[in-house]
């Protein structure tokens, strides 16, 4: 009799034991397997989109606070909730195919095809206060240093492809210079001399860590946020029937 007691309670904190851990994957979210439902816990779930973040191979560094806040609210101004538009997409699959080549053929990481869309979203004639114009949005200057002819009968800074040419250069000798691209991308923002003063008196070469302007300092978020809402319209609540078309992709 004692055996019997001994082994039947044995057997009931073994089923206890395996109700209670199974208790733990309990909650209000449910994923469906086949006919089968298994109820998952969020919290349990990996986070594998975080790493997916990224500009030209450089990864965001999630888990601060202020990165993430930034990130998110760029995310949320490229959304289509809020540009309650589908141009972005559209424009992207017109001049896309002319930009990335270029960018391929002087060594420029693709992810910079998302400049002229941040920019200017590719309206043509648009120039800014301060003399900044075309899609890339060179200063005279700097376009005319790179190749570019601008003068009172002609501006080749509204031709995408002459200026995607020397916006490649451009990027490529900024690269030289910081030796990280998502500083060449505040570099191409704010200016070279500029974001070189910044990283002397911080002693800091980490975008993600440099305390910069306000445009200069979400500008490398507005580039990511851009590539997420052209690469992963739906999540982001575009309604697009061809994605892939849409985002210039090249078949395999």
């Amino acid at each position: 009799m004692i055996k019997k007691s001994v082994v039947t309670c044995g057997l009931m904190l073994i089923v206890c034991l395996g109700i209670k851990m199974l208790g733990y994957s309990y909650s209000t979210d449910h994923v469906r397997t086949g006919n089968v439902v298994t109820e998952v816990k969020v919290d349990d779930v990996p986070k594998k989109e975080e790493s997916l973040f990224s500009f030209a191979d450089e990864i965001v560094p999630l888990g601060d606070e202020k990165i993430e806040r930034k990130l998110k609210r760029a995310l949320r101004a490229n959304s289509f909730s809020k540009r309650q538009t589908l141009k972005l997409h559209y424009r992207a699959h017109q001049f896309f195919p002319i930009i990335e080549p270029i960018l391929a053929e002087y060594g420029i990481p693709e992810d910079f095809k998302y400049i002229p869309l941040v920019e200017t979203e590719f309206r043509h004639g648009l120039t800014s206060k301060k003399g900044a114009s075309g899609v890339w949005q060179f200063m005279p200057q700097t376009a005319r240093m790179y190749g570019l002819k601008v003068n009172s009968e002609v501006d080749q800074r509204h031709n995408v492809r002459l200026a995607t040419v020397a916006a490649a250069k451009y990027l490529r000798d900024l690269y030289s210079i910081f030796n990280s691209w998502t500083l060449v991308a505040a570099a191409y923002n704010v200016g070279e001399g500029s974001l070189k003063k910044s990283i002397y008196s911080q002693k800091e070469d980490n975008y993600f860590h440099l305390k910069l302007n306000r445009e200069t300092g979400i500008y490398v978020y507005s580039l990511v946020s851009m590539k997420e809402v052209i690469e992963n319209p739906t999540k982001y609540g575009y309604k697009i029937s061809q994605p892939r078309k849409l985002m210039a992709y090249q078949p395999n």
